[in-house]
């Protein structure tokens, strides 16, 4: 199948190799004409412009917009539906607010344009694991686009079925659903992403424990020098709380047990912001969530082990740079 990619960065270029691994044709479109030209050379199809990478596409076109959130998806999606004609497909695979994804696939089904909204989990680690994907939109224009899903996604590997999933059928088991209606698809994973704050805070500060335990304030016969890095390994190895952020843990710690590279300035998404305001328009009680966002917005002004843990869970999962860190770094 044919797709425009638009957004060559960590993911994007990633999707593009993967698709293109998987036999498809896949236009590229970016503001840096290296990162255009170094995917041409892997099989992708350069462009110099959003115009030109429209003009590469045969009807019915597709477009995969994977820019920063905001101010850049929005404008990507304004130039591409100027450019493209009734029956196109524009395709928003990064964090967007759900409701702006309301707002630009009315404004799109006006000009008979689809929109769809792809939340896109998988980070780094995507090209060769595979992507899990939340997809939101009508119902005709996600079908048409199932052989991309389908090559993105992580597929079943050897993941044991869950007992009675035989019986429901779907793409859930291959890594990717068709959640619903426009908007659908970034507000499941606003969840996720919301979610994932519980898990890394309370490993985070499990391990901050771990760390204390050699405290002064303690008696002797209770202090405890334990090996992090030891730790979080046999906890990877049959135990309850085992999952892929412990593993991005082990492997942090094994590369520097005291993590001392990572300053502890622990950024929020956006997200997690929107969950919880989600939670709040729902009346829905979301304690940890909340806390664990709180704690992003400490992180800024203290730092702490627990801190530093959660900065080495985000730059393994997503290749985040803590601003602070990288401002020291070109210091």
């Amino acid at each position: 199948m044919q797709l425009g990619m638009v957004g060559l960065g960590r993911m994007g270029a990633n999707m593009t190799r993967r698709l293109v691994r998987g036999g498809h044709q896949v236009v590229v479109s970016d503001l840096s004409a290296d990162a255009v030209k170094h995917l041409a050379g892997e099989g992708a199809v350069g462009s110099s412009s959003l115009e030109d990478l429209v003009s590469k596409l045969t009807p019915p076109r597709a477009a995969w917009v994977m820019v920063p959130a905001g101010g850049p998806t929005e404008q990507t999606v304004q130039k591409l539906a100027q450019a493209m004609q009734a029956g196109d497909t524009i395709i928003d695979g990064g964090n967007s607010y759900f409701k702006d994804d309301v707002r630009r696939a009315n404004q799109s089904k006006e000009k008979g344009i689809h929109y769809v909204d792809v939340g896109t989990s998988g980070g780094v680690w995507g090209l060769e694991r595979g992507y899990c994907m939340m997809i939101g939109g009508p119902k005709e224009a996600v079908q048409r686009l199932d052989p991309i899903f389908k090559t993105l996604a992580p597929g079943r590997g050897d993941i044991p079925r869950t007992p009675g999933r035989e019986k429901l059928g779907g793409t859930a088991e291959d890594g990717y659903i068709h959640c619903g209606r426009s908007g659908s698809g970034h507000f499941v994973k606003m969840v996720h992403n919301g979610i994932e704050y519980g898990p890394m805070q309370a490993y985070a500060e499990g391990f901050d424990i771990f760390k204390n335990a050699t405290s002064t304030e303690l008696p002797s016969e209770l202090r405890y020098d334990l090996n992090l890095a030891d730790i979080a390994e046999v906890w990877r190895r049959g135990s309850v709380v085992s999952s892929w952020l412990l593993d991005l843990t082990a492997m942090a710690l094994a590369e520097n047990p005291t993590l001392s590279e990572y300053e502890g300035y622990v950024q929020d998404s956006g997200e997690g912001r929107w969950t919880i305001q989600a939670a709040i328009d729902e009346a829905v009680p979301a304690d940890v969530l909340s806390a664990a966002l709180y704690v992003r917005f400490r992180s800024r002004q203290q730092h702490t082990f627990a801190e530093k843990m959660l900065s080495a869970m985000r730059q393994k999962f997503g290749g985040h740079v803590e601003t602070v860190a990288k401002a020291k770094k070109s210091a």
